[in-house]
């Protein structure tokens, strides 16, 4: 009766709906375990379904984001071949013992400065010009379709023309501009634009070292090669973890490589865990144990380990997924449960961790005036 005097009608109400609010803040409102589940049950009928995260779903969802990242590359490999030459490449076309039939065009000076000339940066360099029919004009030799042969191939077939004309002509023709072909890199790496194919095979490999490398941004599992509309991802560690040689893969004419930044590739923790932040994804990987650890694990005051979920957005609906991290065994699923790009981990509160918030938000000082009634 003592202890009942030192408690106001009030404070009476407060304790009462204690067992209420332990209730709301312990339930999980807004998720449901079974797709079936309905207004019936008190929860929304477009609620996300939860998944248990067991052995069988780690190795399900292994083989489902392994599915996924492989995809058919076949179009992208391809045999070396030579350089063909096309529409706006500058040939150099020498015959040995006939300068006459040189045909170089020197630069045409366009300015004078202080009675010098000066010769305009934009003047072609000397040589021939492949129209855009694929033609070339050669003294004696006429009007010569050279697009889509090898310089070797253009070679004997110049040679046979002056052949008619020159006794045994000694020809030697080489492309002296590439500019007919070209591919264009952006991103993350060090000097992105135009590179130009050349008789150097245009790899990816090759490609990239031309812009610079990559940068230390640079995510090597998302390289994507956009080829006539359509998108290629290149993950670099996984094709050298199979065994695939990069530079098997050619770039053609047209092709737009994009290296992606890591930073594009974020999960997000958040909730009772020790430091709440955004992780940048390790070229590509993040399981749920090193987004644990990285974020000092879950909160030994606050946080709830049997209720660590994982909110994944897909096309239909968001998913649900939720880890037991006090059962033996969780950490070994954790660290085989791969993440996703813009992943929501979440650790819950403890039951006692929301009712004492939930008290402290209705009732900032009642409960300390509970708790001090209670210990005169």
């Amino acid at each position: 009766m003592k202890f009942l005097s030192c408690i106001s009608l009030k404070q009476i109400g407060l304790l009462a709906l204690i067992p209420w609010l332990v209730a709301c803040a312990s339930g999980g409102a807004g998720l449901r375990a079974d797709p079936s589940a309905s207004l019936e049950s008190g929860l929304p009928a477009n609620a996300p379904v939860v998944k248990q995260i067991t052995p069988e779903l780690v190795r399900s969802e292994r083989e489902k984001h392994e599915k996924q990242t492989t995809q058919n590359l076949s179009n992208l490999v391809s045999a070396v071949t030579p350089y063909k030459i096309e529409s706006g490449d500058i040939l150099s076309i020498v015959v040995w013992d006939h300068p006459e039939l040189a045909g170089a065009v020197m630069a045409t000076p366009v300015a004078s400065i202080n009675g010098a000339e000066a010769v305009g940066p934009a003047a072609p360099p000397a040589g021939f010009v492949v129209d855009h029919e694929g033609m070339v004009q050669f003294p004696y030799a006429g009007a010569l379709k050279l697009a889509g042969l090898t310089e070797e191939q253009a070679r004997g077939l110049l040679t046979g023309k002056l052949a008619r004309y020159i006794n045994k002509p000694k020809v030697t023709l080489r492309v002296q501009a590439y500019r007919s072909k070209r591919i264009y890199i952006d991103g993350e790496v060090k000097s992105p634009g135009l590179q130009a194919i050349n008789d150097i095979p245009m790899t990816l490999v090759e490609a990239l070292n031309r812009a610079g490398g990559l940068l230390p941004t640079a995510d090597q599992s998302q390289i994507f090669i956009n080829r006539a509309g359509t998108n290629y991802q290149i993950n670099l560690l996984q094709l050298v973890q199979k065994g695939i040689n990069p530079s098997s893969i050619m770039l053609i004419n047209g092709d737009i490589v994009r290296a992606v930044s890591r930073d594009e590739s974020k999960v997000f923790v958040s909730g009772e865990v020790v430091a709440p932040k955004a992780l940048t994804m390790h070229n590509g990987r993040l399981t749920l144990n090193e987004a644990l650890g990285e974020t000092g694990g879950i909160n030994p005051v606050t946080g709830d380990g049997r209720q660590v979920y994982v909110v994944r957005k897909q096309a239909s609906e968001p998913v649900v997924y939720q880890l037991n991290a006090s059962t033996p065994g969780a950490l070994a699923m954790a660290e085989s449960f791969e993440l996703y790009p813009k992943d929501v981990v979440y650790v819950a509160a403890s039951p006692l961790t929301n009712w004492h918030r939930a008290i402290s938000l209705i009732f900032p000082s009642a409960l300390s005036g509970v708790l001090s009634a209670a210990h005169p």
